[in-house]
């Protein structure tokens, strides 16, 4: 039985509010989820689990009929869902009154319960969030059916503010795999065992690395998972070392040379450290216009010629400053004399 695991959709969030891709970036989490649905056609997927927030928010009734047409045209696929803390179930919810095509099973019991597949001889278990924050520890007890059978949990949360999970007693409890979700990077808590399938898409600066989704297979009593990247982008932290030579024309050439080589489709926080000539100023909203930039932080100090500046400033609180501070000086003592002189010379710059 081949399953894929899916968690952290989060279908209507619009992330990089502000930036002008924001809203191809909402977009792109819908195709994102619908290349998903495609795969699982190529890969003939028995079962498709998604553990909680498959919406960012409360569910539009259009939007649960986008996703319910999805579904149905998986029509072999049976597909397996919760709620988390962002789709969580209000009376109101679309959720719980949509007609859903008949391969769609959701869990949307406030207690812990379990559904049988008797064609992929699988139980599946779990429990929705009917709030956005749940405290008690739900999964410390949960054990599966003493069935000869696939045993599958799913479940969403592992923060003091969201079903907290004791990961050793999950170890314990004898599921064949348990497919989480809250936690927004993909990882491995235990091998082909518990896994975190992290949000299908990146949502936040914070969210490096790759995302996309788990594939697994349950063969002879065993489970095999593979993490299958699908991401349309991928948030990337940029740190570039500056010295003397550095220019505004050779630092824009440097990081377009590194966006190529990373993705010119990737999202960069661009980081400048280092030593820049005393005479050379930097402008982050050229370098902002070379790609898909959220920002640039400007770490560098100027390298000043300390002996020039105090013959050029003799007689004057500039050469005395610098006279203040030993030649053989601690990082403390030069990064106090790089602020101090900064600060005189633009103090005497604006005279």
């Amino acid at each position: 039985m081949r399953f894929i695991h899916l968690a952290d959709v989060h279908l209507g969030a619009a992330p990089d509010t502000g930036y002008p891709w924001c809203e191809r970036r909402e977009n792109e989490i819908w195709e994102t989820f619908q290349r998903v649905i495609q795969d699982v056609k190529e890969k003939e997927v028995q079962l498709l689990l998604i553990s909680g927030d498959l919406f960012h928010r409360q569910p539009l009734k259009k939007e649960v009929r986008d996703v319910n047409y999805l579904f149905s045209t998986i029509p072999d696929t049976t597909v397996v869902l919760i709620a988390g803390n962002h789709d969580y179930l209000r009376e109101d919810s679309y959720y719980l009154t949509f007609p859903w095509s008949k391969n769609v099973v959701c869990l949307f019991g406030e207690t812990y319960d379990a559904v049988h597949l008797k064609k992929l001889n699988t139980y599946v278990y779990g429990l929705s969030y009917y709030s956005q924050e749940i405290t008690k520890a739900y999964y410390d007890h949960v054990q599966p059916l003493a069935e000869d059978a696939c045993h599958i949990l799913l479940a969403h949360g592992g923060d003091a503010h969201h079903i907290p999970i004791n990961m050793g007693r999950l170890k314990q409890a004898g599921f064949d795999y348990v497919a989480l979700g809250h936690i927004h990077k993909p990882q491995i808590i235990q091998e082909d065992a518990i896994a975190y399938a992290g949000s299908l898409e990146p949502l936040d600066r914070t969210e490096v690395g790759e995302h996309g989704y788990i594939l697994g297979e349950y063969t002879d009593r065993q489970v095999h998972i593979t993490f299958c990247p699908c991401a349309e982008r991928q948030y990337i932290y940029l740190e570039l070392q500056v010295d003397g030579d550095t220019t505004q024309l050779s630092l824009e050439d440097t990081i377009q040379q590194g966006i190529e080589e990373q993705g010119p489709e990737n999202l960069y926080h661009i980081t400048l450290v280092g030593l820049r000539d005393g005479d050379t100023t930097f402008y982050p909203e050229r370098i902002q216009s070379l790609g898909y930039i959220l920002e640039v932080v400007d770490l560098t100090e100027p390298d000043h010629d300390f002996e020039k500046l105090k013959e050029q400033y003799r007689g004057t609180m500039i050469s005395e400053f610098i006279s203040y501070f030993p030649e053989e000086r601690t990082p403390l003592e030069t990064k106090a004399l790089y602020y101090g002189i900064q600060a005189l010379l633009q103090s005497r710059g604006r005279r």
